[in-house]
C-alpha cells in the first residue's frame, strides 16, 4: 500500500489483490506485470491465481483516519497492481497456498465497507479496462444511486479502444474518469465530452526501457477538447525523461 504514491494524480493507492490478465495494446509493458515477476510472483494470466493483500483494510482505515485529521478527502487508487472489475479469479496468500475466496469476496467487502460510510474522507477511483464488468459487480443499488465517493474510470489508448471503453462506461451511473496511459495514437473525446459523459481526463505517455513515443500534440488537442467543454484535465507525463512543456503543465483535478 502507498502512503506516499508516485502517481501525481491520487494522494493513495490500494490493491485488494496483485495480479491481471493483459486486454489490449496498452497492456505491452504493464508495470504491475514486471514487478510481479521480478519478485518471482507467477500471478499474471488468465489462468493464474490472484495474490490477496491482506493488509489493505488496515491501511484504508489508516488513510480515512489521516484524511479526517487533517479535514480533508483524499483520493484513493485502486488499483495500481490489479483490475477491480477483472473477472472473479482464485486467491492465494502470501506464501502461494490456495485459498477458498476469489477476488469477489475481497471486491464486495470493499463495496460493503465504502456502502456503510467507513470511509468517508477518501474518494475511490475504480479504474478498469473492463467497463463491461462494472454493472455486473457492482451492488445493485449502486446501480442507480452510486455512492458519491466513488468515480468509475478506464483506460482507452488509441481511438479503437476509446470507441469501445467509452461506450461500455456511458453505461454506468456515477461518476466517471479516464486514465488515458499510455496513450498510443491521436484520439478524440469530444463526443463523450460534449454528451457529459466523462467527469475528469486524465493523460500521458509511457515510460521505461521500452516506451512508445507520445506526441505532445495529442496532449495539446485533448487539452483543448477539455477546456472547450469545461472538463478537468491533468496531464501526467511525456514519458518521465522529457520535461512538460509550459502549456502542457495542467493538472487540473474532479471536485
Amino acid at each position: 500500500m502507498a502512503l506516499n504514491t508516485k502517481i501525481e494524480w491520487t494522494h493513495r493507492t490500494a490493491n485488494l489483490w496483485h495480479g491481471c490478465t493483459k486486454v489490449h495494446e496498452g497492456c505491452n509493458n504493464c508495470y504491475a506485470e514486471a514487478i510481479s515477476k521480478r519478485f518471482g510472483r507467477d500471478i499474471w494470466g488468465i489462468d493464474k491465481s490472484r495474490r490477496l493483500i491482506s493488509s489493505v483494510w488496515d491501511d484504508l482505515t489508516k488513510f480515512q483516519v489521516l484524511a479526517d485529521k487533517v479535514d480533508e478527502v483524499h483520493r484513493v487508487f485502486v488499483g495500481s497492481m490489479m483490475d477491480i472489475f477483472e473477472r472473479p479469479m482464485p486467491v492465494i496468500d502470501y506464501f502461494g497456498n490456495r485459498l477458498d475466496i476469489t477476488t469477489d469476496c475481497l471486491r464486495q467487502k470493499l463495496f460493503q465497507n465504502i456502502s456503510e460510510g467507513l470511509y468517508p474522507n477518501l474518494n475511490f477511483l475504480l479504474l478498469t479496462k473492463r467497463p463491461s464488468n462494472i454493472n455486473k459487480f457492482i451492488p445493485a443499488h449502486w446501480k442507480q444511486a452510486p455512492p458519491a465517493n466513488v468515480m468509475f474510470g478506464t483506460s482507452p489508448v488509441n481511438q479503437s479502444t476509446t470507441i469501445t471503453l467509452l461506450t461500455q462506461l456511458a453505461k454506468v451511473k456515477g461518476k466517471r474518469f479516464l486514465s488515458i496511459e499510455p496513450q498510443l495514437e491521436r484520439l478524440t473525446l469530444l463526443p463523450w465530452l460534449e454528451a457529459g459523459i466523462i467527469d475528469w481526463v486524465i493523460q500521458g505517455g509511457e515510460s521505461g526501457p521500452r516506451k512508445r513515443p507520445f506526441n505532445t500534440d495529442w496532449a495539446r488537442q485533448l487539452r483543448r477538447e477539455c477546456k472547450a467543454t469545461g472538463t478537468p484535465f491533468f496531464f501526467k507525463q511525456i514519458d518521465k525523461v522529457q520535461p512538460i512543456p509550459d502549456d502542457l503543465m495542467v493538472r487540473e483535478f474532479y471536485k
